[in-house]
């Protein structure tokens, strides 16, 4: 497919400066692109002082996740025509910031508070849930498949819930950190009371409304609203 014209409709906004606005702009892009070149191209070629972040190119990293026409997606695998043929106005991609994080600027959020509820002693490296194992290469006897959560984000912006305060003042702590609470929890019979804590304090699985919209969102197969629903099963088993 040759270069044909996109418009990418992209929101801005600096915290602490003037009110959020879109600014409109027209891009050629090739058949074979992404929503991330078309924004490599509009910060090279048309305004270098647009904000968004990035780093892989190819969906491992998470760091180019942003609501793609209302959906949150990761631009870097999310194809620029594919994105203009499905907009509501045909042949316009509208981009915004993930919702339910601080905003830093245009396309980019603040991911240390996706982090906070987090334990640096948690562990790194998990088994993949949600896919089979793929066939083994030759020669290799046996390989376990690694966790597939990118820490994109894409999964709170998608949560109804995360970013609001609950009914009693407390804040859900979001999709992503109870999925990884619920991995923990796996790893042997005695649960720390820590993730015990988490899981079913105040910023617990308590608050999940079910919307499912998180598992929807995952752009790697992960379904965070499945652990939530196996801590609440926990709890219940408990009560």
């Amino acid at each position: 497919m040759p270069d044909t014209p996109v418009t990418f409709k992209v929101f801005r906004c600096a915290p602490g400066g003037e009110a959020s606005r879109f600014d409109t702009f027209e891009v050629a892009v090739p058949g074979h692109a992404s929503v991330l070149d078309a924004l490599d191209a509009i910060r090279v070629d048309i305004d270098p002082t647009l904000v968004y972040r990035h780093s892989c190119h190819h969906s491992s990293c998470g760091t180019c996740a942003m609501r793609i026409n209302g959906r949150d997606r990761l631009a870097c695998i999310t194809p620029a025509h594919e994105a203009a043929a499905e907009s509501s106005v045909q042949g316009t991609v509208t981009l915004e910031p993930l919702r339910g994080l601080p905003l830093q600027g245009d396309l980019m959020v603040d991911m240390r508070a996706f982090y906070r509820h987090f334990d640096e002693h948690w562990s790194t490296l998990r088994p993949s849930e949600g896919r089979a194992q793929a066939a083994l290469p030759a020669g290799i006897e046996r390989f376990t498949r690694l966790e597939n959560c990118i820490e994109c984000g894409c999964c709170v912006s998608a949560c109804p819930v995360t970013g609001t305060e609950t009914g009693d003042g407390t804040s859900f702590a979001g999709p992503a950190v109870l999925a990884a609470v619920r991995r923990e929890m796996g790893r042997g019979p005695d649960v720390p009371e820590g993730l015990a804590a988490l899981a079913f304090g105040p910023h617990g699985e308590q608050h999940c409304q079910r919307h499912l919209a998180c598992s929807r969102a995952c752009p790697n197969g992960v379904y965070p609203a499945r652990a939530i629903m196996d801590l609440r099963r926990m709890r219940e088993r408990k009560e």
